[in-house]
């Protein structure tokens, strides 16, 4: 069987590209392709991540293993497509360059047959350029923690020159 994706580039513009896929391909062949349509060059780190239909993040699936054994993780090149998409769970968010995070929704529009004489991965449509740098990414804190100037467990600020950088280095 064939997967029709639709990637889309976390943006205010729309930018997507609409990819087709046997879904017997691993990760890693799908990320080479999303790499490419999008026009990158597929040097830097990169994970997919398991989603809900909010779009909540779920298990990583890494390029490559940066645990140091602490715990096991899954793998693109492992990971068959078929393993973690499918109609009751189409969606999947793609995060490529993890310091300029280039965020990507990426959901399953469509399984269909396998067409003879077409050439799998097939990049169906493009529609929007991709900006010059990730858009910014709004980092918010856990609510509960109290942050108040009374509580204890927080330094003042202050004080922070009273710490003696070398009395205190690691």
């Amino acid at each position: 069987m064939i997967y029709r994706f639709r990637i889309i580039l976390d943006t205010e513009e729309d930018v997507f590209r609409d990819i087709e896929i046997e879904q017997d391909a691993t990760l890693e062949q799908f990320h080479n392709v999303i790499t490419q349509s999008f026009g990158f060059d597929g040097t830097e780190m990169a994970s997919f991540y398991i989603s809900d239909d909010q779009w909540n993040q779920g298990e990583e699936i890494s390029l490559f293993d940066m645990s140091e054994g602490n715990q096991p993780v899954r793998l693109m090149n492992e990971t068959t497509l078929i393993d973690v998409v499918n109609e009751a769970s189409p969606k999947l968010i793609y995060i490529y360059d993890f310091l300029s995070m280039w965020t990507f929704l990426v959901e399953l529009a469509e399984i269909s047959e396998y067409e003879n004489g077409m050439e799998y991965p097939n990049v169906m449509f493009v529609h929007g350029q991709i900006p010059d740098h990730a858009p910014e990414k709004e980092f918010k804190s856990d609510e509960s923690m109290d942050f108040d100037e009374g509580n204890e467990d927080f330094m003042d600020l202050d004080e922070y020159d009273d710490l003696g950088f070398d009395e205190n280095w690691n």
